[in-house]
């Protein structure tokens, strides 16, 4: 009889029983950003990527189904102009009802301003695209997600856009930052202890991505083989790039797996630099919670494989 009383009612208490109220439609930026956000977000739901790992912020150009993304979102999350340039304007005109989440500007964000001089020579300038006119913007280096200390800032941001958004998630916001922010301080050290070993060890980078990881670690980058990575150095540039790499002792110089390597080649041939790749975006890297720290001690890896001649 009792079996049978609650076959009959069952159906009717679980009709009357509050439904788990769904996360919010998140969409992140970047694969790093994702990444970060995907472990906050952990057991309530996922964001969606806009930019897949194997293309360039620098020269994305958004499909229709990105412009669907973009308007359907409640909370995206960017860098900022200084970044994703190419977001300004579908930001403005597609996802006016959504909350925009400027990683630049969260608490705990350290953004450095943008390098130029010497090797570093005009690069926020070139970065531009002839796009917005907002110089300020282009004065900073957007690259932040590459200081270990940036990402866990970027991970409780998130967490407290989360919880405003669906308070019912709060709690399990909040618990999963705490958690993310635990685990990059361990991978803040397994860094470190990678890196210390080549810390002053000279070497070119493609572009100038890099800034904050080798601030972090005090590594030794002495110039970026192109001011702007959608665009190849003219035939001046390329020479004043040979003639540093042999004169002053690079040891290696990076490519990226976005770009063409061709050119990398040809300018440690005869130099005795060795070649290496780093991938600033995880382009290789499955999508998800674990993408970060992955990509992290991959570059960390490459890093010190080719500095110390691994």
């Amino acid at each position: 009889m009792r079996s049978a009383t609650l076959a009959l009612f069952l159906p009717i208490l679980l009709l009357a029983a509050p439904a788990q109220a769904e996360a919010p439609r998140v969409l992140a930026s970047i694969k790093p950003v994702h990444s970060l956000v995907a472990s906050v977000m952990e057991g309530a739901g996922a964001p969606e990527l806009l930019v897949p790992g194997n293309a360039s912020p620098h020269g994305y150009s958004l499909r229709p189904s990105d412009a669907k993304r973009l308007a359907a979102a409640k909370i995206v999350f960017w860098i900022g102009p200084a970044y994703e340039s190419f977001l300004e304007k579908p930001l403005a005109a597609l996802a006016g009802g959504a909350r925009l989440v400027t990683l630049a500007e969260a608490p705990g964000v350290e953004v450095l301003p943008a390098r130029e001089g010497g090797a570093w020579a005009n690069g926020h300038e070139e970065h531009r695209h002839g796009e917005h006119g907002h110089h300020s913007a282009f004065e900073t280096d957007g690259h932040l997600w590459l200081d270990p200390e940036n990402a866990k800032a970027i991970a409780l941001a998130a967490a407290e856009a989360l919880a405003e958004a669906d308070p019912g998630g709060a709690a399990r916001y909040r618990a999963n930052a705490a958690r993310t922010v635990e685990a990059l301080g361990g991978l803040d050290a397994r860094l470190r202890a990678v890196l210390s070993p080549v810390a002053n060890v000279p070497y070119i980078v493609f572009h100038d991505a890099y800034q904050y990881l080798e601030r972090r670690y005090g590594l030794a980058a002495m110039g970026a083989v192109a001011v702007a990575p959608e665009r190849r150095p003219g035939a001046r540039r390329v020479r004043e790039l040979r003639e540093r790499i042999a004169g002053a002792g690079a040891v290696c110089v990076f490519a990226e797996p976005q770009f063409e390597p061709a050119l990398v080649r040809s300018l440690v041939r005869d130099s005795g630099a060795r070649t290496g790749v780093l991938d600033p975006l995880g382009a290789e890297i499955p999508e998800g919670p674990a993408l970060y720290a992955a990509m992290m001690e991959k570059l960390a890896a490459s890093l010190a494989g080719c500095l110390g001649g691994r």
